[in-house]
Order: structure tokens, then sequence, then C-alpha cells
């Protein structure tokens, strides 16, 4: 074990590895982080439900809104690359591993150099700029070409190529973004991260709005050019005040500056950024066979990944909380303090997204209809993207256990090409499984092969996991997850059955948010899963106690 693991392994017992400056309860700093940063995913969801309505209204499922998307691949890329994943896999081990350097031998903050956490921005946040900076001019002048291999199928590329000029300015914003995220994540600072989709998100509605009767779709590329600005400034002034923080000094000698972080070097880098892009490539399959499919294919497939996906993201809030808290762990060599944290985080977010699997299975139709039949959108693009959404919903289980799984992976601290060669196999399985559906059964067939791709690079994960990072109990977790996943069945058969019976789309809805959680609840009580009792037993001191 290092001088850092050794000197923060006892302080990591017992804190529980809390995030610094937490409060004494790292259980209920926790849980209040989750619930804060997941009221902010809720709104930004919502808040992208409606761009996604006004770009259904205003352009429907049309060669415009096609023309979009294939350019929204880029910002889709650079938000799974430099915000959620790629970025945050690397640099929240990396700033953790800081400020455990930090938190065992003190600097003094006035010298940039004394300061891991200073020395590490100043070590890699210009680098990343230049790079990210040169990345996306590249990407301007080739964007012909992206367009090209993005989808082949497609009559008439010129705007798709305007589009995607526009959007490749996220390259850099979405880079910078990320840094400040993984930097304010790893010092417990979960909020800022967690509302930069809501600023994202209006500037795609505001310039959509203002500029579409002129500038027709460009303006929505334009919104996204706009909207990932407004992301940096959302966390640039809490970042500015964790840089300028006085750090107190420790008594004793001063540690000597490590300079680039190891856990930033190349070797370790590679893995994560193909393993990102590995995972990322499920929509580059998905938009390449479906740009060869009748127009508002790929439409149809946007709107409904987009929605069924929302269980997943707000199940993937845990996960984000409690990142830092397991690469602390592993930074101090707390292996079996790390085991229990990934134990937890897999039933318990598996369980949250089990509960929105059985709802897009119940009320698939009713949603869509709800969200997009308006406008442009109509009754034919409502039964194609609610058919889509179920299912999508397939998979939904599979995308949660990937996201959950490759964080302790990558939070060892050495070069690990597990989840890259995991993550190949599912993406061969999507793709063989696309070429043989597409055809006989168009963006159903698309979508099933995405759901079985995803969910085999999960199993191979939960499967390698214990003997290459963190020892799991395999068993246990599957237990843990059967159980609401058999929960998860009979409520999305319940609501199937009971959404015909109600004839407005909305009162339909609005029963079914009423039907199949409790269902779904009823059922895990009768099955004892524990998780099910667990999310009782929150929710009832929450209502009890007001927090």
């Amino acid at each position: 074990m290092s001088r850092v693991s050794a000197a923060t392994a006892e302080k990591a017992k017992g804190s529980g590895t809390s995030a610094p400056g937490a409060p004494a309860g790292p259980g209920r700093f926790l849980a209040r982080a989750a619930a804060g940063a997941a009221g902010l995913t809720v709104i930004a969801s919502l808040l992208g439900l409606v761009r996604d309505q006004a770009i259904a209204r205003l352009f429907g499922a049309s060669h415009a809104s096609d023309a979009f998307l294939i350019a929204w691949t880029v910002p889709e890329m650079a938000a799974t690359l430099l915000i959620e994943d790629g970025m945050a896999l690397l640099l929240v081990p990396a700033f953790s591993h800081a400020l455990a350097r930090r938190a065992a031998a003190g600097s003094d903050a006035d010298g940039l150099a004394d300061d891991p956490v200073r020395a590490l921005v100043a070590d890699t946040f210009p680098r990343l700029f230049a790079s990210l900076a040169g990345a996306g001019a590249l990407l301007v002048l080739g964007a012909p070409w992206v367009v090209k291999v993005l989808a082949p199928g497609l009559s008439d590329p010129g705007l798709a190529v305007e589009c995607t000029r526009l959007t490749a300015v996220t390259v850099l914003t979405f880079g910078v973004t990320g840094y400040f995220s993984a930097a304010l994540r790893a010092h417990g600072r979960f909020l800022a991260p967690a509302g930069v989709y809501i600023t994202y998100n209006i500037g795609i509605i505001g310039m959509t709005l203002a500029l579409h009767s002129v500038w027709g779709v460009r303006a929505a590329a334009a919104g996204v050019a706009v909207g990932s600005v407004l992301m940096i400034l959302t966390q640039l002034p809490t970042f500015a005040r964790l840089l300028r923080r006085r750090v107190p000094r420790a008594d004793g000698p001063r540690p000597a500056r490590e300079g680039l972080s190891p856990l930033l070097g190349a070797t370790v880098l590679a893995p994560v950024v193909l393993f990102v892009v590995g995972r990322q490539s499920q929509v580059f399959v998905e938009r390449f066979l479906a740009s060869s499919l009748p127009d508002g294919a790929i439409s149809h497939l946007n709107y409904a990944q987009k929605v069924a996906q929302l269980p997943m993201v707000l199940s993937m809030m845990i996960c984000t909380v409690t990142f830092p808290v397991v690469a602390r762990a592993m930074a101090a060599g707390d292996r079996d303090g790390a085991r229990r944290r990934v134990e937890r985080d897999l039933a318990l977010a598996g369980t949250v997204v089990l509960l929105g699997t059985s709802m897009v299975l119940g009320y698939a139709h009713q949603i869509v209809e709800v969200l997009f039949q308006r406008g442009a959108f109509g009754a034919q693009d409502t039964a194609a993207t609610a058919g889509v959404m179920r299912i999508y919903a397939l998979g939904l289980l599979g995308h949660t256990l990937v996201g959950t799984l490759c964080r302790p992976f990558f939070s060892a601290g050495k070069p690990t090409w597990y989840p890259v060669c995991a993550m190949g196999v599912g993406l061969l399985v999507t793709t063989g499984a696309g070429l043989a559906l597409a055809g006989p059964f168009g963006v159903n067939g698309i979508a099933a092969a995405n759901a079985v791709g995803i969910s085999t690079a999960a199993l191979l994960l939960l499967l390698g996991l214990g003997s290459r990072a963190v020892a799991i109990r395999v068993r246990s977790v599957a237990v843990s997850l059967g159980r609401p996943a058999v929960a998860a069945a009979v409520a999305g058969a319940a609501g199937w059955a009971a959404a015909p019976a109600i004839g407005h789309p909305a009162l339909s809805l609005a029963a079914g948010c009423v039907l199949v959680p409790a269902a779904f609840l009823l059922t895990g009580l009768v099955l004892r899963a524990p998780e099910v009792v667990h999310l009782l037993a929150l929710t009832r001191q929450r209502f009890l106690h007001g927090r």
C-alpha cells in the first residue's frame, strides 16, 4: 500500500469515505446529495422533453429532423465521452487521489505547486483545452466526411453537414464542462454538475423557438452550441471558489509534487476512451442501419430512446453521487468498503430502473401520445415510436448495469482492458443482430439488437468485476436484481392490460402512474425484495420527517 493509501485508510474506514466537507453522517450526506441531484436531473429531463416536443412539433419525423439528429450524434458522443463517462471515469479518481494526498500531508494554498489539487489542474486543464479546441476545428472541416460515415443512406446530406458544423463546438465546451463536473463531484459538490443540462436545454429551446422560422432546423443546432456555453457558466463560479479555497497547512515535511497524476497516463486513458467510444457506438450502429430505412426512422428511434432511457438516467444519479466514495475507498485500499458500496449501488440502481421499465412497458403508447402527438408528429409516428420504446425498455437494466459496473473497474488506478473487451463483444452482438433484424423488422429490429447487445456487455462486466477490481458477490447481486425484475414484469403486464380501459391518453397515463408503482411495490413486498423494502422505508421517512 502506498504512503498516501496507508495514511488515509484509517480515515476512510472511520468516516465511510464521506465527501470532503460532508456532514458527519456519510449515509445522510449521500442520500441528500442523490436527492438534490436527482431533483435537478428530473427538471433537466422535463426540459429535454420540452426540447424534443418543440422539435417534433416544428419538424415532425422528416428529413429535416433526421438531419438534425445525425448532427446531434456529435454532442451525444461528446456528452458521453467528455461529461458523463469518459472524463468522469478518469478525473474523479484523479481528483480523489489528489484530495487524499492533500488530506494525508496538508499543503499551503498560497502556492500552486504545493497543493495537489491545484497542481493537477495546472498540469491537465491547459492541455485538455488545447487538444479539444483542435479536435473541434478538425470536426468543422471534416463534417461532410463525418455525415457520410454516420448516415451513408441519406439522400441529401447538405443540411446534416451544416448542422454538424454548428454542433462541433460541443467538443470543446463539453470537455470543459466535464472537467469542472469531475472536479466538483470529487469535492462532494453535486448540484452544479447536475444543473448543467437545465441551462443546456434552455439554450436549445430558446434558439429553436426564436429562430426556426428563419434558419429552420439549423436553429436547433445553433441552440446546442449556445446551451453548451451556458453549461460552462453554470459551474464556473463554484469551480473557481474551490481553487481559491485556503487549505490548512499540516505539520511535518511537505509532500513532493507528483506532476501529472498516474491515473491520467496514456495506459489508463486509452481503455477508458475506447470503452466509452464502444458504448456510444451502439447509437452509431443504430443510425447507420436506420439511414437506409424510410424518412423518419432515425427520428422514431431517437424519440423512443430519449423517453425510454429516463428511468436509467434517474437510477444512474445514485452511482454518480457514490462514485467518488468508491474511488476514495479504492485509493485508500479499503476494498471491502468498495465492495459493499458497489453491491448496494447495483441493487438500488437496478430496482429504480426496473420500476421505470415497468411503466414504459405498460404505457408506452400513452406516454408518446401525450408528449409528442401534435403538429407534424402524427398518430402513425406515435405508434411506431411507442413500439420501439417498449423494445428499448428491455435493455434498460443492461444500460444501468454497464454504467454502474464500469466505475469500479476504472477506479483501481491501473490499466484494465476487460471493460473494453466486454463492450466490444456487446457491440459486435448489436451490429450482427441489427444487420439480421433491420431488414425484416425495421426500427423494431434495430431496437431489439441494441437491447441484446448492451445486456450481453452488462453480463460480461458483472461476471468479470470480482476477479479484476472489486470482489463483489455475483450470486447475491443476481438475487437482489432478480426479484425486482419479476416485480417489473408483473407491474408492466398489469399496466399493459389496464391502459386501454381509459380512452383519454393523459387520464390513462395518470392512472398508470398510480397502478404500475403500486403493483411493482406490492409484488416486491410479496417476493421480499430487500431494495423495494428499502425504497419504501426511505420514502416513508422523508414524508414523516419532511427531509
